[in-house]
């Protein structure tokens, strides 16, 4: 649940004692002295989840401090991680010149965990002649999701599913071998047979294609305000750095590449560092 607060403080606040009066609080569902400004939203605070909002001419929108990119439809977007607990204030500026603050609690979820013992060394830990080729991988991985994009079709046409198949790994999931904790899976885990046709979740723009040593073939898609999927262990690979795609466009085909062990499409959704639930953002609709 979304408590959006109108903060009137210009007109009232030479009238006003107790500083917590003069907000008022609303739910998701915004009246309509609210959705003047903020016109509406789409999805839920929670662990994963993205946030569209759209506004009628706000500016200055900020997330704790931080300015938060407005596109060229007066749209702009949050995204919450995998742990994040914490109340975050998301802030702006009407056209009116009223400030609004907007407070969002994520809701907690409860993540799959399984402990792995005997474990030979091997498969826990990568050699450590790997070691310089994973932090290469990972900086250029970084760059591909830092990249902003330019499209907002999002907005409009959400996220697909890029391959139809068996769920074998869910977002959030954690597993402990030998004691020590993994990774969490930020993605989920679509098995499909060797070569099914992989579709782009969204349209955008190639950000990455590489051969990495975890994912090995990895496309990554820039979808516009710093929304990027990902889609790996891919057996071939059908578009070029740069390249701009459609929703539902093939861009490659299923395979089992990297540290894999059998057919499937690993596929994950970040805005800027926050990693999501791809589950979640497709069932925006």
């Amino acid at each position: 649940m979304v408590a959006i607060c109108i903060n009137r403080i210009k007109q009232t606040l030479p009238k006003m004692k107790n500083l917590t009066v003069f907000f008022i609080c609303v739910f998701v569902l915004l009246p309509a002295s609210v959705s003047a400004c903020i016109i509406s939203t789409k999805g839920q605070p929670i662990q994963g989840g993205l946030m569209l909002f759209k506004t009628a001419g706000a500016t200055n929108i900020q997330l704790d401090g931080v300015l938060i990119n407005i596109n060229s439809e007066n749209g702009f977007v949050i995204g919450f991680h995998r742990d994040d607990t914490e109340v975050q204030i998301l802030s702006g500026v009407c056209p009116d010149g009223v400030s609004f603050i907007i407070k969002l609690k994520p809701k907690q979820r409860i993540y799959d965990i399984q402990k792995i013992y005997g474990l030979p060394s091997n498969m826990v830990s990568p050699p450590a002649n790997t070691l310089n080729r994973i932090k290469k991988d990972a900086q250029i991985v970084k760059q591909a999701r830092a990249i902003k994009g330019n499209s907002v079709n999002y907005f409009t046409d959400g996220f697909n599913w890029p391959v139809k198949g068996t769920i074998t790994g869910v977002y959030g999931s954690q597993r402990i071998l030998n004691g020590a904790p993994r990774q969490p899976h930020y993605g989920i885990d679509i098995a499909a047979p060797l070569g099914t046709p992989i579709h782009a979740s969204a349209s955008g723009e190639i950000s990455m294609v590489k051969n990495l040593y975890f994912t090995g073939w990895t496309i990554i898609i820039s979808h516009g305000d710093y929304i990027s999927s990902t889609y790996s262990h891919l057996q071939d690979v059908f578009v070029d750095l740069g390249e701009q795609v459609t929703q539902d466009q093939i861009i490659g085909r299923v395979g089992s590449t990297g540290r894999s062990t059998g057919a499937h499409l690993d596929w994950r959704i970040n805005w800027l560092d926050k990693r999501l639930d791809p589950k979640l953002v497709a069932d925006m609709r």
